[in-house]
């Protein structure tokens, strides 16, 4: 979803999605809810964040961890140091209620994701210290 956003404003960035446990599979209501935001995911697929640590992979300069579940975790160490921040929100996949209660849980996450991830597109991530870079990321983790 970043990726998308950073495209449609002409940043430089690149995201990488991943999680502690992986199913194996999207849950299909990130895909629907995703796909019809204009969110090209033919390339999505479940991964372990794992695939993050070790040689030969990406240098992150900011890790956020989304899923409430994810906060009392033990995270990996990532290559680089980067800053690291946690934007908590409930699992949309536990919302009760039937298909479009999950349905609308997962668009009210994209949402609330989706203005966080904006805030961020907006910092000159170029220019600030990575103390800098954890000052605005934990005020967004605010808003």
């Amino acid at each position: 979803m970043l990726n998308h956003l950073a495209n449609q404003f002409g940043r430089d960035v690149r995201a990488y999605s991943a999680g502690s446990s992986p199913s194996g599979r999207i849950n299909p209501f990130a895909i629907e809810v995703l796909g019809n935001a204009g969110v090209d995911v033919s390339d999505f697929r479940s991964k372990s964040w794992d695939e993050f640590v070790g040689e030969n992979v990406p240098e992150m300069r900011v890790v956020i961890t989304v899923c409430d579940s994810a906060a009392e975790e033990a995270c990996p160490y990532w290559p680089g140091s980067p800053v690291t921040v946690h934007w908590g929100y409930p699992d949309p996949s536990n919302a009760e209620g039937g298909d479009e209660k999950k349905r609308q849980a997962f668009e009210l996450t994209r949402q609330a994701i989706g203005y966080r991830m904006l805030q961020l597109l907006t910092l000159p991530l170029d220019t600030l210290s990575n103390a800098e870079l954890q000052d605005h990321l934990n005020r967004i983790s605010q808003s």
